[in-house]
């Protein structure tokens, strides 16, 4: 074989593990938002992220109670697909507007995860202003 060949059969492998590794990562997110769903039964929810041009990428998972006080905050920050979700207790129990006023707090040095925490947070409030049905509100299913 040419050196040509064995270097496109070298990109065809490297990209087959990138797209497991993406599948693998979506996979976990479904399975931690499904686990969130299954256990909250009401309240609000909301996701948000930040992608890091050559830097981390975070996604945040937010579960509010009517009451506006956070339930649950989960935090992925990683720069590979092997990142997972860490809970951030210290939070749970605090009101909204604590953590609307200073998202900062959460990310200390890193500007990714403020910037995901405000956008979770602008999630939930968009759906407190939608007629609410039974359930977890503030993300919509696909076939929606």
């Amino acid at each position: 074989m040419a050196i040509w060949q064995w270097g496109l059969l070298l990109l065809g492998c490297v990209w087959a593990l990138q797209s497991l590794g993406v599948w693998l990562q979506m996979r976990h997110y479904s399975d931690v938002f499904k686990g969130i769903t299954s256990k909250y039964q009401d309240g609000y929810v909301g996701a948000g992220n930040f992608r890091g041009r050559f830097g981390k990428g975070t996604i945040v998972l937010l579960v509010v109670t009517p009451d506006l006080v956070v339930q649950r905050l989960l935090i992925m920050t990683g720069r590979s697909v092997f990142a997972k979700f860490r809970r951030y207790e210290n939070y749970e129990g605090t009101s909204l507007d604590q953590l609307r006023s200073n998202p900062a707090v959460l990310g200390e040095g890193e500007a990714g995860v403020a910037e995901a925490v405000k956008r979770a947070v602008a999630q939930v409030d968009r759906a407190r202003l939608e007629p609410k049905g039974s359930g977890l509100a503030g993300l919509k299913p696909v076939g929606e």
